[in-house]
């Protein structure tokens, strides 16, 4: 990746630029088709980024005039630190660019939002299945040997 690489907030404007990203993410974790997620939730989470009163936040990268990788983060309280807690739910980058240092960008963007809110840690989830965004991961982070249990209600 040249040196062009920009890492910013997202803006209004953004919004041709990152339905795409949105798209192709949720297509990579098998939410398309009859499992697409429904236009309500693309629209909310898209206010979302905008409504100060909204936890949720989002980072774009952009290289020459075009968004290449997006990253959607929320802070929270926590029951284990007084600070807030970082939570990266999304990182999706566009294929032409992985392994470029895209991704690596986007998450050193959210530790330094997370350092500017005093918050004390950054943490993710990926499938197990995701094993080339692992190998970034285990460089820039560590593992908690957590497994994540849901259920839908």
């Amino acid at each position: 990746m040249s040196t062009d690489l920009l890492i910013r907030p997202i803006e209004p404007a953004d919004y041709e630029q990152w339905l795409p990203l949105w798209d192709a993410y949720n297509k990579f974790y098998g939410r398309s088709g009859a499992t697409a997620l429904p236009l309500e939730i693309t629209q909310t989470t898209w206010a979302r980024f905008f409504n100060p009163d909204e936890p949720v936040n989002a980072l774009v990268a952009e290289s020459n005039g075009k968004l290449v990788g997006l990253t959607h983060y929320i802070f929270h309280r926590s029951t284990i630190t007084i600070g807030l807690s970082c939570y990266m739910q999304d990182l999706f980058t566009n294929e032409a660019v992985r392994g470029k240092g895209v991704g690596r960008a986007l998450i050193n963007g959210v530790y330094e939002r997370a350092k500017l809110t005093g918050s004390p840690r950054v943490y993710w989830q990926t499938h197990e299945t995701n094993i080339t965004a692992m190998k970034l991961y285990d460089k820039i982070a560590e593992r908690s040997g957590f497994l994540v249990y849901r259920k839908q209600i």
